[in-house]
């Protein structure tokens, strides 16, 4: 059995005949940024052997494959929990909440949505089902996967030219051990997620640093 009929057989027995969307979230454990979500349909049939989980890819490969869905994809549509959001509601809420507005937001409206992961959220307006590794077993998820992160780590890369202490453009806001020497040095921003446990301990080693607006 070829890739491509394997790729077809999973969505036809989890989807016959029905149009569907692909979807995934990028940005669950970063200590600052927004989560991303993206929704995509692909053209019915449609088939590319490069499509995989996002994380697979090298960036430049990820940026030409950006483009190639933008003009592929039969809809798509980015969405998008702010930080506020998070700490608000948790990343988990967060993120489904995030995953249903890509959903919403496309302009074709899908018969079915099949979700990276193990949890579908609340709130769909259609039927949907979640897939275990769904970013390396279904193209439109792969797409959805590259979508959101290549969304994410342009948008975290020009937080690192608002705050260039902190190596946004290097580790994407994810808990390394530079980012968490820089919060210990410089305190938070206001794109740090608060309600995460090392961002709350840079406050309480450094209560006396004010959030930082800018470095610039």
């Amino acid at each position: 059995m070829t890739m491509k009929n394997e790729y077809e057989n999973l969505e036809l027995s989890l989807c016959p005949g029905l149009r569907f969307c692909g979807v995934d979230e990028v940005g669950r454990g970063p200590l600052a940024g927004d989560v991303v979500t993206a929704a995509v349909i692909l053209p019915d049939g449609y088939f590319c052997p490069e499509l995989t989980d996002s994380k697979k890819l090298s960036e430049k490969k990820r940026e030409r494959l950006f483009e190639m869905i933008l003009t592929d994809a039969e809809d798509y549509c980015i969405a998008r929990c702010s930080v506020e959001e998070i700490d608000q509601y948790n990343i988990f809420q967060a993120t489904m909440m995030a995953m249903v507005r890509a959903v919403q937001g496309l302009k074709k409206t899908p018969e079915f949505a099949l979700i990276d992961g193990n949890k579908v959220p609340s709130g769909l307006q259609c039927e949907a089902k979640a897939i275990v590794k769904g970013d390396g077993r279904v193209q439109a998820i792969s797409a959805a996967s590259i979508l959101a992160k290549v969304t994410r780590d342009r948008e975290i890369v020009e937080l690192d030219q608002q705050y260039p202490g902190y190596g946004f453009a290097r580790h994407k806001g994810y808990p390394t051990k530079e980012h968490l020497t820089a919060l210990s040095r410089y305190g938070i921003t206001p794109v740090h997620r608060t309600s995460y446990a090392p961002v709350q301990a840079a406050i309480k080693q450094a209560p006396s640093l004010q959030i930082q607006e800018s470095l610039l």
